[in-house]
């Protein structure tokens, strides 16, 4: 399929990229040749550090220029060398010829303008058009996306809109000039599972609708069977297998392309596997937890929103209670409140120890039995402390009678649980990959011995291959050091693969709740089937 240059939107050649200079110049793309053909869905896979989108930025050259080096090769859009074109010539190609999807929006958007500054860009630079055309135009292209009043969110500011209007947003401006090629970057990952699907779903319409190609850039193979015409892999810069969506998933001939359709979470709780109910580690009955509404000048309070709304929780000793709901169904907030890092009403115990009740000097000495791994350990992680100061730091403060050598010793052990070397000690956050990244955050907490540890989206921005190992390395040390997890999750298929129970939450309530399998094979709840629906569509 597209296999003939009159045919093809794209061509990349033997495209070799590296970045730096001289003895420290590393390469990162390694003669890669293929075709985006007129109207066609490619989908380029590969785990964080393939190459994949440093060969998308490479197409309009949106890399750094001081710090990037095209070594060989060309691309060409419908026979024209991008690469050969001066900087003024190859702006006229961007935005127009081929729009972009960035990964985040968020960082994307500039927080300082309004949407409908940044939408009509595109049009003023590229089209003889008014600002009043343009605004018009663009107003009809975000009703066409799906966003709700328009017109009114166009005079939003990006943190005024939700992740998936946001989305929809960048869709927008990509798509102003109506171009040839649309190159997709990971437009999904941040996104809940029924949002991803109704991204996915407004990018096949609109490509049906403006007779586009789309080249679209992910690690999740889940979402490309459901999207993609043809695949291409890449691993450490090369490309390995490129075939039809259905060929490459039901017969993929490279070991690597086996190993990722190998890498999907699979269920760690053995089905006879039993949970002692006796006495719950924590538990909580009538939770609340309402933020106020203000707006105005004087910033009057004018309403509430109640993230967590009368929930009853239970959680025994060494089992994982998975809490899955979309953005802003108050699963984080939850776990806060249980915690008692957010304010809140109602009762929660903790080893038949009330603490709702403690004022802060009081509950202090306890919070080193409860503690939490967050999502981003590149943020959560002091950029300038050592890997040695960062495990040991909790240390320091909980266990003052240790000496240094005995710290020292107690480092050592849990770098060997998570699977780290020692000579990774000295080293700084920025040098390891984000799965590394992710064993230091949960060394950072097993090393005090905890009894519960809240993992707040764990797992979410790791690349399949390094998910399956995290969720092993999470049972292993549960087994091994009894521990209760509370997991928080929007990903259906992690939450199963190693929950034992599980609530599902929607608008600050729990809408039901039940033993993995059964609530997974039964579903009473409307909202849960969605999920669940949502959720097959994407596998």
């Amino acid at each position: 399929m597209k296999d003939n240059n009159n045919s093809a939107v794209l061509t990349i050649k033997d495209l070799s990229v590296a970045f730096g200079q001289g003895e420290s110049q590393s390469q990162v793309v390694d003669s890669v040749s293929f075709e985006v053909g007129k109207a066609e869905k490619l989908a380029i896979v590969g785990e964080s550090g393939s190459g994949k989108s440093v060969t998308a930025l490479s197409i309009l050259q949106l890399h750094d220029p001081g710090q990037v080096e095209y070594l060989s090769g060309s691309i060409e859009l419908e026979g024209k060398n991008l690469l050969a074109l001066p900087l003024r010539e190859l702006r006229q190609h961007r935005g127009r010829d081929v729009g972009m999807i960035f990964q985040e929006p968020m960082t994307s958007l500039n927080p300082v303008y309004t949407i409908g500054n940044q939408l009509i860009e595109p049009l003023l630079v590229h089209e003889s058009i008014s600002a009043a055309a343009a605004k018009n135009r663009m107003i009809e292209l975000l009703d066409f996306t799906g966003i709700p009043d328009p017109r009114k969110r166009f005079d939003s500011y990006p943190h005024m809109l939700s992740g998936g209007q946001r989305q929809r947003v960048m869709i927008a401006m990509a798509l102003a000039c109506h171009p040839k090629l649309l190159i997709a970057d990971e437009p999904t990952t941040a996104l809940d599972v029924s949002v991803q699907i109704q991204i996915l779903e407004l990018l096949s319409c609109l490509q049906t609708e403006f007779d586009m190609s789309i080249m679209m850039i992910t690690h999740d193979l889940n979402l490309v069977r459901s999207f993609a015409d043809r695949v291409c892999v890449m691993r450490k810069g090369q490309l390995v297998e490129t075939a039809e969506v259905k060929t490459l998933f039901e017969r993929p001939e490279h070991e690597y392309t086996k190993q990722l359709l190998a890498s999907q979470p699979q269920r760690l709780i053995p089905a006879d596997e039993t949970i002692d109910e006796d006495n719950p580690l924590l538990s909580a009955e009538h939770l609340n937890c309402a933020f106020s509404v203000k707006q105005g000048l004087l910033r009057k309070k004018t309403g509430e929103v109640r993230a967590v709304d009368n929930v009853d929780v239970s959680l025994f000793g060494a089992e994982t209670l998975g809490i899955v709901g979309e953005s802003g169904s108050g699963k984080t907030t939850l776990g806060m409140c249980l915690l008692q890092l957010q304010e809140s009403t109602g009762a929660v115990t903790f080893d038949h120890t009330r603490i709702d009740s403690l004022k802060e000097k009081e509950i202090r000495p306890l919070r080193r039995q409860f503690q939490v791994v967050f999502q981003d350990p590149y943020s959560s992680l002091s950029p300038r402390m050592t890997v040695n100061q960062i495990i040991g730091e909790g240390l320091g403060i909980h266990f003052p009678e240790l000496t240094a050598s005995e710290k020292q010793d107690k480092i050592h052990d849990i770098l060997e649980e998570v699977g780290l070397d020692r000579e990774m000690l000295s080293r700084y956050p920025h040098e390891f990959s984000g799965g590394q990244r992710q064993r230091i955050a949960i060394a950072r907490v097993v090393i005090l011995k905890p009894k519960l540890i809240l993992l707040d989206e764990p797992t979410s921005a790791l690349d399949v291959s390094v998910q399956k190992q995290v969720l092993a390395l999470l049972r292993d040390l549960q087994k091994k050091h009894n521990l209760s997890y509370l997991f928080i999750s929007h990903d259906l298929k992690v939450i199963r693969s190693i929950s034992h129970r599980v609530m599902v939450m929607r608008a600050g309530q729990v809408v039901e709740s039940g033993e993995t399998e059964q609530l997974f094979n039964e579903p009473n709840h409307e909202y849960t089937r969605s999920l669940l629906n949502a959720s097959l569509f994407a596998a």
